[in-house]
């Protein structure tokens, strides 16, 4: 029987596949000299709309689909950038999750990907499956920099691995393909707002989530506005569990954006309202605007939330 592939290695199929690709896909792969490979998504090069699906993907260590679909925005056509998956809880916290702080001098960026698996110090590691010692590592960073050997030394001492096994792909939010990848995290900030709640994860058995794809913001701050509220208020989340009603009846109404005090604005404006600190947000603001809680255990239902499509107008095309 053939051995079970890590999450990393996955995820590294996925990049092998992306770097032999990247004039197609308009990006550029280079060895640092360490001897990591990074894939620069849209930070030197232009990227686009395949790049990120790609990117999305290895972020999701290739356990989820992600696909574009038509959609619109307040009768305005807008592609919806869809996830599904059977492997929700490996797929999303155990890889997609932003839960990586990489700081070296002055780079610093949000740590994705199955390489946190790997590393595997979060404390959410405690609480969800996932923690593997793999042999090569992969990791997605949102940055406007290209990491250096510096951060790469880093990354390579945390996982304890030769630096010619980790694979680095970085896109900005204010790029076609890290646009993207960042709307495709519609199901991952649900799962994370039901973690937050102490619903119990092993509970989740399949996941599907979308999202309106905004234009690409000229700057990293409106990008990170745009991406924000095309899920706080356009983000549609369905979940598949095995649970109890009376569980689902309780945390279903806190998981929707609006269920925070903070709702209701543009993200953009929320982050203004906070001198720009994120940590002045409330925290239980950042899930879809809507989700559908299916018991399989009992066939029923549970639905909150709604989709704001004057909060989204006035963001994407105000």
């Amino acid at each position: 029987m053939a051995a079970t592939l890590t999450l990393n290695e996955r995820a590294m199929r996925l990049a092998d596949y992306i770097a032999s690709n990247a004039a197609t896909l308009r990006i550029e792969a280079h060895t640092t000299a360490g001897g990591a490979r990074i894939l620069d998504c849209g930070i030197k090069t232009p990227g686009g709309l395949q790049a990120g699906l790609a990117l999305a993907r290895v972020c999701l260590a290739g356990q989820a689909e992600v696909t574009l679909v038509p959609g619109d925005v307040a009768g305005f056509g807008c592609p919806s950038v869809v996830v599904n998956t059977d492997h929700p809880v490996l797929a999303c916290m155990a890889s997609q999750y932003a839960g990586w702080e990489i700081k070296a001098g002055k780079f610093f960026a949000m740590g994705s990907g199955p390489m946190r698996a790997a590393y595997g110090k979060e404390e959410l590691f405690d609480q969800i499956p996932g923690r593997e010692q793999a042999p090569v590592a992969v990791g997605t960073l949102e940055t406007r920099k290209l990491p250096d050997d510096a951060v790469v030394a880093q990354i390579s001492q945390a996982l304890n691995l030769p630096a010619n096994k980790i694979t680095l792909l970085a896109a900005p939010a204010a790029s076609q393909a890290g646009n993207l990848q960042v709307v495709a995290r519609s199901l991952e900030t649900a799962l994370h707002k039901l973690h937050e709640l102490k619903f119990d994860l092993n509970q989740v058995i399949t996941g599907f989530g979308s999202a309106p794809l905004p234009p690409v913001a000229k700057d990293e701050l409106s990008a990170i506005g745009r991406t924000n509220d095309a899920i706080l208020y356009g983000g549609r989340v369905t979940i598949w569990v095995q649970a109890e009603d009376d569980q689902l009846a309780e945390v279903g109404p806190k998981v929707p954006a609006c269920a925070s005090p903070d709702y209701g604005a543009p993200f953009a404006s929320i982050f203004e309202r906070c001198n720009m600190d994120f940590y002045k947000i409330d925290p239980m603001l950042f899930s879809p605007a809507e989700i559908v809680l299916c018991n399989l255990r009992t066939g029923r239902s549970f639905a909150f939330g709604r989709v704001n499509t004057d909060v989204l107008h006035q963001s994407f095309f105000g």
